[in-house]
């Protein structure tokens, strides 16, 4: 892929959770840790108060069967074939996560499709050896909060959900889980490096009693800040998140690097 070919950054907002405000913040981080040409592009119920530099886009239809109104999995429509008229290389972020390094890499790597390994933002889990089976599976699945993908090359998700949505959400607990199944089925499952995309709770706040000592801080390495499990981002911001065993301490730093990039 040339350099001066513009990349597609990808994010959707519907419903209330998040605002445009949240989506301009992050388009802001976008523009100061990528150089190369790009267009950030929402998907969205509502382009009100979104930045001008912002694509807005009409949210992609899942193409569900008349009758079957679940929407939880709308994420998938990013592997339509027709995704709005777009094509080449995207990079989807989520909107709740803070961009706090380069991210020319996520281009760089050679190779087409790249997640975040789920089981990275979170601790060992050894309640799940019992079921050794299940624990081989969920140690694979992707999370989608961060993936490269090229438009188009990937239908065969999206037309695997659709040939039997009722099967995939009886046999999969989330869309992340069942995108994971398809992808590994086709042999393109693979995972960024481990260090580019980090969980605040588990990568950047003390582990126990040491967050009572140390302050949050960025990890070596890391690009990107996310917020698996709880607390969110949100509450983490608006000074939420403490526990007896865990302390969220000054975080001045990645308040800067979300507010003012």
């Amino acid at each position: 892929m040339s350099r001066d070919e513009p990349v597609l950054i990808l994010t959707m907002k519907w419903g209330t959770l998040y605002s445009s405000d949240d989506v301009n913040r992050l388009a802001a981080q976008v523009r100061k840790h990528l150089a190369r040409p790009h267009r950030f592009i929402c998907f969205t119920d509502d382009p009100k108060g979104l930045d001008p530099q912002i694509e807005a886009m009409e949210l992609p239809e899942l193409g569900l069967p008349e009758g079957h109104g679940d929407t939880r999995w709308r994420k998938l429509a990013l592997f339509r074939r027709d995704l709005g008229g777009l094509s080449g290389t995207a990079l989807f972020l989520d909107i709740d996560l803070v961009v706090v390094d380069d991210l020319a890499p996520f281009f760089d790597l050679p190779g087409d499709f790249f997640i975040i390994r789920d089981d990275d933002l979170f601790r060992p889990k050894p309640l799940r050896k019992v079921n050794p089976a299940r624990d081989k599976f969920l140690h694979s699945v992707g999370n989608s909060s961060v993936f490269r993908y090229v438009i188009g090359d990937h239908a065969y998700v999206l037309d695997a959900y659709l040939a039997d949505p009722a099967a995939a959400t009886a046999g999969y607990e989330i869309s992340q889980q069942f995108q994971s199944a398809q992808l590994a089925k086709h042999g393109n499952l693979h995972y960024w490096p481990r260090e580019w995309c980090v969980s605040f709770k588990n990568d950047c706040v003390p582990r126990n009693l040491l967050s009572y000592v140390r302050d949050p801080s960025m990890p070596k390495g890391a690009k990107i800040v996310l917020f698996a499990g709880a607390p969110k981002m949100e509450d983490v911001f608006a000074g939420r998140g403490h526990k007896w065993y865990r302390r969220i301490g000054n975080i001045d730093w990645l308040r800067k690097a979300w507010e003012n990039p």
